[in-house]
């Protein structure tokens, strides 16, 4: 537990589900104040908010299309009006699809970097400006992916803007540093969220990820959540401008494991 996050507020995007849902319950446990953005009027917020409010933080539910300016700056708005305050900006709303690069269309392609990339970057510059004005010394986590280092075929557009928070997030780090504002991505690599379920709901198919992972297991929401609060915290108070890849070593070339190569 870390003591330093409690009564400070903090907004996930996309939190009704999968990373952003597990965060946002982490840092309820933290007893923090969540701001908890959804996209869809059909995803229920409440249950979450309600486990939060039970483990002593506080929460809302702001609906919302991270890739809108106007609606990020209305979740700003609404940690300022509810809480006072905005410490750490989580950007971790995302979304993928897969297509051949050839038959990749352009209205694909502008979807999920509107949401990937624009989105982090509109939620990374609204925190700032938010930091700034308050004098703040806030947190931004972008999450990212290991995919933002292995390229990753019909996932073009994916493995684009997983790149982009990779150099957005170096490059805010650097910027605002003398501010003490600490800018840094988490990069998780394979999770057992919904958008895999399917997957790895299929043994054949589970076990051919678990050969890409060295430590031989698909990760858990809780872990990805585990390494937010920790950047989050005071305890990564000299850490700044770095990709936490919480992936289970898949980025270390699993293939060349045990000699082999």
């Amino acid at each position: 537990m870390y003591q330093d996050l409690q009564g400070q507020t903090v907004i996930i995007t996309g939190a009704a589900t999968g990373l952003g849902e597990a965060m946002a319950r982490r840092f309820g446990q933290e007893k923090a104040n969540v701001v908890i953005n959804y996209y869809s009027s059909n995803q229920d917020v409440q249950p979450l908010i309600d486990e939060i409010h039970s483990h002593g933080g506080q929460a809302i539910g702001v609906q919302g299309d991270v890739s809108k300016e106007a609606d990020v700056k209305k979740l700003v708005q609404a940690a300022h009006q509810h809480f006072g305050s905005l410490d750490i900006m989580i950007n971790n709303a995302g979304i993928e699809n897969e297509v051949p690069s050839q038959d990749l269309s352009l209205t694909d392609w502008q979807q999920v970097i509107d949401v990937n990339l624009t989105g982090a970057f509109l939620g990374c510059r609204e925190a700032v400006d938010y930091m700034l004005e308050h004098g703040i010394k806030g947190r931004i986590i972008n999450i990212s992916s290991v995919h933002e280092t292995i390229p990753w075929p019909h996932f073009l557009h994916y493995a684009a803007s997983k790149g982009g928070i990779k150099m957005m997030t170096e490059t805010l780090a650097l910027e605002f540093a003398p501010k003490g504002i600490r800018v840094n991505s988490i990069a998780p690599g394979a999770i057992n969220t919904p958008i895999n379920a399917l997957k790895f709901a299929n043994p054949k198919l589970r076990a051919s990820v678990e050969e890409l992972v060295p430590l031989g297991y698909i990760g858990r929401p809780e872990e990805i959540a585990a390494a937010a609060v920790w950047l989050a915290s005071s305890e990564s108070s000299y850490v700044t401008g770095i990709t936490l890849f919480a992936d289970g070593g898949m980025t270390k070339y699993p293939s060349f494991q045990g000699g082999r190569g």
